[in-house]
């Protein structure tokens, strides 16, 4: 009897999670670094007031419509409030190589930053680097 009542349960939660739309994605991503160019030929943790942030990984097993947000963030740079935001990005995408850059008319002050990256809405991963 035991037996039927645990094979029910399992039926009614299955079923209830097919009606809520609950779906099990194995997006990741892998081989993300910081660089100096868009390819991440030139990985780097630090960078000069004058250069462009490039951030760079691979998305895997991911469906076409994973979205992959960079929010970049400065951590600690003097004269700004610590963790100020200074922009994000968005892309929608399946598997493949993606690429995030953020530049800046004038030289960057010296400091920490990172910028995090987001998976279908999730924090998924935090990348530290630094000017000076």
């Amino acid at each position: 009897m035991k037996r039927y009542l645990f094979a029910g349960l399992i039926l009614v939660t299955m079923a209830f999670l097919l009606a809520c739309g609950f779906s099990v994605s194995t997006a990741n991503i892998q081989n993300v670094r910081m660089a100096r160019d868009a390819e991440g030929n030139d990985p780097t943790t630090v960078f000069a007031p004058n250069e462009t942030f490039h951030c760079v990984g691979e998305l895997r097993n991911a469906p076409d419509d994973t979205t992959l947000k960079a929010v970049w963030i400065a951590t600690n740079v003097e004269g700004v409030s610590p963790d100020f935001f200074i922009d994000e990005s968005e892309l929608t995408s399946g598997s493949g190589t993606f690429h995030f850059q953020l530049s800046n008319d004038t030289p960057w002050p010296a400091g920490d930053y990172r910028v995090e990256l987001y998976l279908n809405g999730e924090l998924e991963t935090t990348l530290e680097f630094e000017v000076r």
